[in-house]
Order: structure tokens, then C-alpha cells, then sequence
């Protein structure tokens, strides 16, 4: 946070989604809708798994981690967001906009090598079922949230070393409704193009690497499984293809933003919007709406509180 001493910027300005008043305030009420069904989704997730013993599973463990990083990764940006959006003058500090970074990129790494971690889970289930309490023991999923938390820290982190210092004079004005990377650094004072280049291909390569062994890793488990027949085929089809849904809805946008050569500055905002706060919103109703044990659970969840509510 020093950088802002030597910096005669101490804050920036978001030129937001929109400068028509209109559509400000319809932005306003699509993303209170979504960012509050996000919230709600994922806390009734984590909620449901933590407190049914039916779910005591590591697919169940991970699946709740993953919705406690959505709530993390979309209270980010869209509360910011969202009170900018009824605000002509949008601005945020410089420890704001550093903090911004860190949490989009930690929680954004984190989640990508969970994902991971989900995948392998899935394998062990479908191709190695009379295995799977032993080799997906509550330690080694611990262990694969700690070094899934660990190495979206050291991303995050090894990424602010290189821009937290920069010194800004102006101008100040970034074009998004939040701070990303990329664009932070184009307003130093110094030029910034090797850095700028650096960061990119980081999270560029990271991201394409993780998509590439997620959709790697689903294609091998098909495959293992089509050798033994028809039916487990199809079976392991319905299994995955809620994962899949999800890995697509979280890198799409990421791989776009960082890989394409040619910057659309509006499919950008609608990509970093989408992955704001729908993206939060779809997991929960992917991985609930195809997963007979988790609508059940919360069914049980939902009985248990109206009659603590009556009793009460």
C-alpha cells in the first residue's frame, strides 16, 4: 500500500457500464436480483452441507468450499458495483483498488485449482467407486483446499509485488466497475508493457492450463469408462456434465479476457459482469437442480426451520 505515497493519484474513477441514467438503474435492479440469489445460493449450500450428516461426503466437502469462494469472489466486486451504479461520481482509493486485485485473483486461483480437485474427485468416484473412501480421505481433502488456498495466494501476491509500487500522476479514470489488472497498470506513469505482458500471460496461462485439465480430465474419464459399458457410460455423462457446465461458466470469461488479442471494451464489461454476479448464481443451480441428494437435503433443511418456527 506504500505505492500511494509516491503516487500523486490516490484514487481512481470507474467510467462504470454506462453513462445513459436508464440503464443505470435497470444494471441496479438486475444485479441486486442476481447478487442476492448468489449470496442466498451459496450460503443455503454451505449451510446444507455442513449441517446434514447425509452429505458427509468429499464431493459434498468440496462442492461447499466452492460455494464459500463464490460468496467470496462475487461480495468482491458487486457490492462496489452495484452503489456505483446509482452514483454519478464513481471512485475508489488506492488501498480500495489494491485490495480489489488481491481478492479477485487470490480467490480467482484458488478456485481454479479446486476445481481440480473436484474433477479428480469425480474420477475416483466414476472409474475407482471401491477406492474412493480411501483415496479421498477427509485429509487429503483438506489438504486439496489448503494447496488450492495456498497457490491462489502465492498468484495473487507475486502479481501485486510487481504493480503496488508503480507511481501514478494521471490520469485516473479506469473503464470498468471495478479493478482489474490490466487495466490498473495502463495508468502508470512508467512504461509498463513487459509488466503488463507479464501479468496477462500469468493469468492467461493459468487459466487456459486449468481448462485444459479440467476438459483433459473429463474426456479420460469417458473414456475409462465407455471400455466397461453402455449404461456407466451414461451414468458418468449425468455425473459430470453439472461440472462441466460450471468449468465453462468460470473460464469462458477469464480465458476471453486475458487471451483475446483485441480488447472489445463493451463484451469486456458485459463478460466481467456476467462473471460477477450470474456466474455466483449458476453454480449453486447447476449443482443443485442435477443432484437428487443435495435437493432432498435442502428440502430436509427447509422442514426443520418451519418447525422450529412454529414451535418457537
Amino acid at each position: 500500500m506504500d505505492g500511494a505515497n509516491h503516487s500523486v493519484v490516490s484514487e481512481f474513477v470507474f467510467l462504470g457500464l454506462s453513462n445513459s441514467w436508464t440503464i443505470q438503474v435497470l444494471l441496479f435492479l438486475f444485479s441486486c436480483v442476481f447478487y442476492m440469489a448468489s449470496l442466498l445460493g451459496n450460503f443455503l449450500i454451505v449451510l446444507t452441507v455442513t449441517s446434514d450428516p447425509h452429505l458427509q461426503s468429499p464431493m459434498y466437502f468440496l462442492l461447499a468450499n466452492l460455494s464459500f469462494l463464490d460468496l467470496i469472489f462475487c461480495s468482491s466486486t458487486a457490492p462496489k458495483m452495484i452503489y456505483d451504479l446509482l452514483r454519478r461520481h464513481k471512485t475508489i482509493s488506492f488501498g480500495g483498488c489494491i485490495t480489489q486485485i488481491f481478492f479477485i485473483h487470490a480467490v480467482g486461483g484458488t478456485e481454479m485449482l479446486l476445481l481440480i480437485a473436484m474433477a479428480f474427485d469425480r474420477y475416483v468416484a466414476i472409474c475407482r467407486p471401491l477406492h474412493y473412501l480411501t483415496i479421498m480421505s477427509p485429509q487429503k481433502c483438506i489438504l486439496f483446499l489448503v494447496v488450492s488456498w495456498i497457490i491462489g495466494f502465492i498468484h495473487s501476491v507475486t502479481q501485486l509485488i510487481f504493480v503496488v509500487d508503480l507511481p501514478f500522476c494521471g490520469p485516473n479514470e479506469l473503464d470498468s466497475f471495478f479493478c482489474d489488472l490490466p487495466r490498473f497498470i495502463k495508468l502508470a506513469c512508467v512504461d509498463t508493457y513487459t509488466l503488463g505482458f507479464m501479468v496477462t500471460a500469468n493469468s492467461g496461462f493459468i487459466s487456459v492450463a486449468s481448462f485444459l485439465i479440467l476438459i483433459m480430465s473429463c474426456i479420460f474419464i469417458l473414456m475409462t469408462v465407455q471400455k466397461k459399458s453402455l449404461g456407466s457410460l451414461s451414468k458418468a455423462l449425468s455425473t459430470l456434465s453439472a461440472h462441466v457446465m460450471v468449468v465453462i461458466l468460470f473460464f469462458g470469461p477469464l480465458i476471453f479476457f486475458y487471451m483475446w488479442p483485441f480488447p472489445i471494451s463493451h463484451l469486456d464489461k458485459f463478460l466481467a459482469l456476467f462473471d460477477a454476479v450470474i456466474t455466483p448464481f449458476l453454480n449453486p443451480v447447476i449443482y443443485t437442480l442435477r443432484n437428487k441428494a443435495m435437493k432432498l437435503a435442502m428440502r430436509r433443511l427447509c422442514s426443520q426451520f418451519i418447525n422450529y418456527n412454529k414451535m418457537s
